[in-house]
């Protein structure tokens, strides 16, 4: 009893010492290692800064809305470098101030100030088999603030329109929508992307959900916006931690080179990574709204896939109920026998189940699990797609945990579809080469809105959407399905470098890629799908996009215009360390078609045509 007392004493006076500090540095400030985001700290707020402008007000913090605001004390400076198999930059700097502040008896906060913004969690000690709290991490969003937000849908498939108010009508085919009482939207997907200062931006995310964990979403009342954790049955013993809340902070610039969500993640589990492989896909469902029952449009997609030397196809649903005799087994064996390294799709079996495509049920438990993807390995699949998940719960995160643990183990690459967006997990599991958690192509199969919407849908996604990890938009459609695409070739060319995805998907049918101009089917086949470096060139989410990636010795620069008007696009070649040996342009000819040429010189400034784009190859 007595050594019990002491340590309940000691755990007090040090909780009351921390009182008292935080009493007399009720206006501390602390910095990023640069120096240019800063944290303000008072006994209400906690107030980013971006040199010096503040951008983003916290209100509350931790499990107790009434809770005075914690000062911060520097713990240490992380200096950290790792690399990335696929994604917007293969070698990553992890540099940062961390700072730690308690909140509770029981519960701290990490603060990593970073010079691209803030990252910090919750860390609870002394649980037993605890219920988590209730989060009220509390951003501040006020009325009149520019910002592209996307009401909340399990699936992530939504627009990010530009407005300045919260007041916004719910979007009715959305699952579980979420209203106020006077009738308007209240729950908001991550990313959320605010311009709180002229040209300066804070995009709010969170990232590294583990076991016991959930993902979470924004609920607003008013102009307050609070993070709300998904239903979360685990009940900790001893430590728990949540995930990182992230506020990626500064220019258009630093929100689109970013690394920050992966900066956070845990580091990658695997001890050989040498198997995965990013690369292009052709994939059938786009151009037929329909699975892959048929073997002999299969072999179509398997042929292409040879002819403009891609590495992968995608056999999608249905390949279980195969016609004319056909087997799974024979489609597989073809694609090998080309060359062409093939994918298969499976149901989740979590979300959309009664009237979904097959197969179903193959992955839902751990014994099944394991002899499915054992089969895969053994007849010479490269990677599965595992569509159609059921929200941001424990559940569906313990689940896609365990299929990307079992999947390595099998060496299969990951594609989650009808998922939840990035949160890290392509840092600790690089075999999750992409996820869709998009509004993406796939949507002129299913609506006539995406027809006039697309152009600025694209030129926004660069900035919110894609930001945060590998988007499975399946760009590049050169002809119409259900409904019909009034973007240009060249936007559509340009998307295949502008949305970074370590599995980049075709989707249109093989004859609409075949009779493009030579130039064009040879950029497929030479088409990186991982990057060594990103950059920033120009642009404003939903009015225009310009970025420029770099493979190896080969810089590709893409452009769009998301307007209907005609537009010329000032460029800048700064990133360049030498002079260019050959210049490649694809862009709008005025008749419609292409326009392909060399050049002889980098261009100053570039014409696009109203939702057009371009592309540029320089080497």
């Amino acid at each position: 009893m007595v050594c019990s007392y002491s340590k309940t004493m000691r755990r007090f006076c040090a909780f009351l010492l921390s009182g008292l500090m935080l009493h007399f540095n009720a206006e501390a400030k602390i910095d990023s290692p640069n120096g240019i985001i800063s944290l303000a700290v008072s006994d209400t707020t906690w107030t980013i800064a971006y040199n010096q402008k503040p951008v983003l007000t916290i209100t509350s913090l931790g499990f107790d809305s009434r809770a005075t605001m914690p000062t911060p004390v520097f713990i240490k400076r992380l200096s950290d470098r790792y690399d990335m198999i696929s994604g917007k930059r293969r070698h990553c700097r992890n540099e940062a101030n961390e700072y730690r502040a308690k909140l509770a008896l029981d519960t701290d906060v990490v603060i990593r100030l970073y010079n691209d913004g803030i990252a910090f969690r919750y860390e609870l000690t002394n649980l037993e088999e605890s219920a988590i709290p209730t989060e009220h991490t509390t951003y501040r969003i006020a009325e009149g603030t520019r910002r592209w937000m996307q009401q909340w849908a399990d699936s992530y498939e939504g627009f990010f329109p530009m407005s300045t108010t919260a007041r916004v009508k719910p979007v009715p085919s959305y699952s579980k929508i979420s209203k106020s009482p006077d009738g308007f939207n209240c729950r908001w997907g991550f990313p959320a992307l605010v311009e709180p200062v002229d040209d300066i931006f804070v995009l709010l995310t969170e990232s590294n959900i583990e076991k016991q964990q959930s993902a979470s979403c924004l609920y607003n009342d008013g102009e307050s916006f609070r993070v709300v954790p998904d239903k979360n049955e685990s009940r900790p013993n001893g430590q728990w931690h949540s995930p990182w809340r992230i506020a990626i902070v500064g220019t258009l610039a630093d929100l689109i080179e970013s690394t920050l969500v992966t900066d956070v993640a845990m580091p990658c589990r695997l001890k050989d990574t040498s198997w995965i492989k990013p690369g292009t896909v052709s994939w059938i469902y786009w151009a037929h709204n329909h699975g892959s029952s048929d073997y002999r449009i299969i072999c179509q997609y398997v042929d292409m896939a040879e002819t403009l030397k891609l590495p992968y196809v995608l056999i999608d649903a249905e390949w279980d109920q195969m016609k004319d005799g056909h087997t799974i087994e024979e489609a597989i064996a073809y694609a090998r026998s080309k060359g062409i390294r093939p994918l298969i799709w499976y149901n989740s079996s979590v979300g959309w189940v009664d009237g979904a495509p097959t197969p179903k049920y193959r992955l839902n438990k751990p014994e099944d699990r394991e002899r499915e993807f054992a089969w895969c390995e053994r007849l010479g699949v490269a990677g599965v797609k595992i569509d159609f998940f059921s929200g941001d719960d424990l559940r569906n995160m313990d689940y896609c945990l365990d299929l990307l643990e079992c999947a390595s183990r099998h060496h299969l690459l990951v594609n989650f579809h009808g998922a939840t967006i990035p949160r890290g997990w392509q840092r600790t599991y690089p075999n999750l080469l992409t996820t869709e958690g998009v509004y993406g192509a796939e949507w002129y199969n299913n609506v006539p809105t995406f027809t006039t919407a697309a152009a600025s849908h694209n030129a926004t996604l660069p900035f919110t959407r894609n930001v945060i990890g590998p988007m499975d938009y399946t760009p590049c459609t050169f002809s119409d399905s259900q409904h019909p695409h009034i973007t240009t070739k060249a936007h559509e060319l340009a998307l295949t470098v502008l949305f970074e995805s370590g599995l980049q998907h075709l989707a249109d049918r093989p004859e609409s890629y075949l009779c493009q101009p030579d130039e064009v089917k040879q950029f497929f086949g030479q088409l990186p799908a991982a990057w060594d470096d990103t950059r920033y060139v120009g642009g404003y989410p939903g009015r225009f996009a310009i970025l420029a990636r770099r493979s190896g010795t080969t810089w590709y620069v893409a452009g769009i215009n998301g307007t209907d008007q005609q537009a010329t696009f000032p460029l800048s070649f700064s990133f360049l360390d030498r002079k260019p040996s050959n210049i490649r342009l694809f862009a709008d000819a005025t008749d419609g078609d292409w326009l392909i040429e060399q050049r002889p010189s980098l261009p100053d400034s570039i014409e696009c045509k109203p939702r057009g784009g371009f592309l540029l190859q320089i080497e």
